[in-house]
């Protein structure tokens, strides 16, 4: 006779790897064997520090929270089919992390032998926990998510890694009690044995445990007999991935790193699981799926200052600037999302009717990777006239809050009030269309200002297709209207590259900062402005980075591909110095000090203005405006 509840955690887990990968016949074996466990909120199934169990576990109903014992921090979030605890299983050492049910949750327990019997003898499903191990703390295949997420997946594992660079070490003829007192007073998990600076052997707390305090050998006794040799080393460049994979291959917790990544070399440092844990916890996606958890703008604030510290962290690696990117905009939008939930929850009645939050300017083009100022619009269906003042009165309300808690996140208000609290910025579908028509029907310098701002929105929340709807609308406008490009074309030419005839830096001549040099009004806004111009002429609606719109405008046009590649080369390293400016000066980086800068700086710098002149001149030549110079 059949075993429903075997039938029935078969049915469940064959939705998940690796279990989708065994055979019907292994997978019900399995699930016959499996324990039941029923967590009421904030039991801990194991702690840090704990032997393990000989079981590892899947969620299936609820949410597991894996912390980090000293700090509390919520280093992953496991639910609907996530493993967890294997890690530790394969290791066969205590628990570097405490699991928590963080609501009222259903756990599948699975033992060693099922593991070793079903899932390692299969080699497509131990490949793929193998994989999974140097991603992240679970292994569920990636569900349907919003866009914010699927952004997320940095893959963080390539990144190399912070280690110890001043790693605790001593002689081969010190005593194991020594060796013990130095760690003690040094508070340090491990301490490795050299001879001239080459790693011979490591000590870790666990060797002390096992093999010291059970009375096995005496602390007389030099640290060359209980010390692990030969070390396993790796070079300084070691990733996040061959740190893991070599911990878990190994089955160890500590690496010694050497210069050139074999024993035989002067040692450099020393990489523990604690780093790993470190380096996982402020990762993008564990930085989004904590978003998801906060209820309060200041709990997003610690968020954002942490995606900062990932920020820096990406700009001392060389992390491509691109890639920084599209993180930090993904961070910043799915803070804005749950912002803006906690917003709706503070209004006395739901929304009246279907709207949609826009991000534009810089946050538009997911160009925004500092802190600085709100810049958002908002849009809402068209209702009855009898009923507008009505609506957008509530919208209003509900913006003002919105911006608020921004600030309070750390995005400066708006000093020019381009936000969505402006009545000016919360608008119905149909006076948006009215908006921007008249702003490219009279493209006055104020309405060209206006429509580079907003050219450049990107919907952030609430119902897609308005913003559909006026996105056509405004292409429809602009091909009705062919002059307005050659005024959007003019005012891409309003700044020349910024050099003077003795090519020398232009810098500001007055104010607060007097004598610096402005690198987004003068170099990058030509660059942003140029890439807007050209792909409107287009009618492409869907490429909004400035990054993207270049190699999109390469791909259409090869025969001035060197042009547009050469710009988009500029914008990146334009990019990349003004976040390494800000990062280092704690401020938006806009305003450089030139005298703070090496002539290699400088020189780079101006390397980047021969892309701006170059589209300029491409500018001009395609849409005639030379009569109008």
């Amino acid at each position: 006779m059949m075993n429903t509840i075997a039938k029935r955690i078969s049915d469940f887990l064959k939705d998940f790897p690796p279990f989708n990968m065994l055979p019907k016949d292994e997978l019900l074996a399995i699930c016959k064997a499996v324990d039941i466990l029923y967590l009421e909120k904030d039991t801990d199934l194991f702690i840090t520090g704990t032997p393990i169990k000989n079981q590892f576990y899947v969620v299936k109903d609820g949410a597991i929270g894996l912390f980090e014992e000293e700090t509390n921090t919520l280093v992953d979030e496991c639910d609907e089919g996530d493993i967890f605890g294997l890690r530790a299983l394969m290791r066969k050492d205590s628990y570097k992390l405490t699991a928590k049910a963080l609501e009222e949750s259903i756990v599948y327990s699975l033992s060693a032998e099922l593991f070793e019997n079903y899932i390692t003898t299969n080699s497509e499903a131990s490949a793929f926990l193998m994989t999974s191990f140097v991603s992240n703390t679970r292994y569920s295949e990636p569900k349907p998510q919003n866009q914010s997420t699927e952004k997320t997946q940095d893959f963080f594992e390539e990144q190399s890694i912070d280690f110890s660079k001043n790693p605790i070490n001593c002689s081969p003829e010190t005593s194991i009690k020594a060796a013990a007192i130095i760690m003690t007073h040094k508070r340090v998990g491990s301490i490795i044995i050299t001879e001239n600076n080459k790693p011979l052997g490591i000590i870790t707390d666990k060797d002390l445990r096992i093999k010291i305090a059970t009375g096995i050998i005496s602390t007389e006794e030099p640290v060359t007999k209980i010390m692990s040799s030969p070390v396993i080393t790796y070079p300084e460049n070691i990733t996040v991935a061959e740190a893991q994979i070599a911990m878990l291959k190994y089955k160890i917790t500590h690496l010694c790193i050497t210069k050139d990544g074999t024993p035989n070399s002067d040692l450099a440092g020393v990489l523990s699981e604690h780093d790993i844990i470190v380096v996982r916890e402020n990762n993008a996606y564990a930085l989004v799926k904590e978003v998801k958890r906060t209820s309060t703008p200041e709990q997003l604030q610690q968020v954002r200052k942490r995606a900062e510290h990932l920020l820096k962290r990406y700009i001392k690696q060389q992390i491509p600037i691109a890639f920084a990117t599209k993180i930090l905009s993904a961070i910043n939008e799915s803070i804005t999302q749950k912002i803006i939930d906690q917003a709706i929850k503070e209004m006395p009645t739901p929304p009246p009717t279907n709207f949609a939050w826009l991000a534009i300017g810089s946050q538009g083009r997911e160009e925004q990777l500092l802190l600085t100022d709100q810049d958002n619009a908002f849009v809402f269906n068209n209702v009855d006239e009898n009923e507008y003042e009505k609506t957008q009165e509530y919208f209003l309300t509900l913006s003002k809050k919105i911006n608020q808690k921004l600030e309070i996140v750390g995005f400066e208000l708006c000093p020019a009030d381009m936000m969505a609290s402006n009545p000016a910025w919360c608008l119905s579908v149909s006076q948006w269309e009215q908006q921007f028509k008249k702003w490219i029907t009279t493209p006055d310098k104020d309405n060209l200002m206006l429509c580079t701002i907003f050219f450049d929105f990107e919907f952030v929340y609430g119902d897609k297709s308005l913003v559909s709807s006026l996105a056509e609308s405004i292409f429809e406008s602009i091909e009705s209207r062919d002059i307005f490009l050659t005024y959007l074309g003019l005012n891409a030419l309003k700044n020349p590259p910024p050099l003077s005839f003795f090519r020398q830096f232009l810098v500001e001549r007055d104010g607060e900062h007097k004598d610096q040099f402005d690198i987004k009004a003068r170099a990058m806004m030509p660059l942003v402005d140029a890439a807007r111009l050209l792909i409107l002429s287009k009618n492409i609606k869907t490429h909004n980075n400035t990054i993207v719109r270049y190699e999109k405008l390469a791909e259409l046009e090869p025969q001035n591909k060197e042009v547009f590649l050469a710009c988009l080369e500029a914008f990146k390293n334009l990019l990349y110095f003004r976040t390494q400016q800000g990062l280092l000066h704690n401020d938006s980086g806009r305003f450089i000090d030139l005298q703070t800068l090496s002539k290699a700086n400088r020189l780079e710098l101006k390397s980047c203005f021969k892309a701006v002149k170059e589209v300029q001149d491409l500018i001009q030549t395609r849409f005639k405006l030379s009569q109008f110079l």
